[in-house]
């Protein structure tokens, strides 16, 4: 049996969830009332506003049913609204108010300064040699489910 601390895949999940407690205690110990999940669906909407629910589940690497429930949470937050669509009455567009944008904005500057506190000491042709990999990893692992 394979030994944990041999399996990349382990490293690299504990790096995502060491990042993301991080980098939700600085959100949170900041003020801010928002989930990195929340920001990033945000930021993503912002950058593509005629996005579908099934695009932007795609985006943020979440299922529909996840989406949905971020979505609810940042209407009841008044950071998006939600109007039936013109043409498609399955489909939603989605707003972001201005509250939203205030929050795209603040949390966008403590994710940078998180990601600068993360990678701190990192060279970037390490990084560049990371990426690589791990877009490899992902092209090796797309279309074989």
């Amino acid at each position: 049996m394979e030994i944990l601390d041999d399996v990349i895949f382990y490293h690299i999940e504990r790096a995502i969830k060491s990042y993301r407690q991080f980098a939700q205690a600085r959100i949170k110990k900041l003020g801010h009332d928002i989930t990195i999940d929340q920001w990033l669906l945000l930021r993503v909407l912002s950058d593509n506003p005629d996005i579908s629910q099934k695009e932007l589940a795609s985006s943020v690497f979440k299922d529909n049913a996840s989406v949905t429930r971020i979505i609810d949470l940042l209407v009841r937050k008044k950071l998006i609204i939600r109007h039936n669509h013109k043409l498609d009455g399955r489909r939603a567009t989605l707003k972001i108010t201005e509250a939203g944008q205030k929050a795209i904005s603040k949390i966008g500057t403590v994710v940078s300064q998180n990601r600068k506190l993360a990678l701190e000491g990192i060279k970037q042709q390490e990084l560049d040699v990371a990426k690589r990999i791990l877009r490899r990893i992902s092209n090796n692992c797309s279309g074989m489910t």
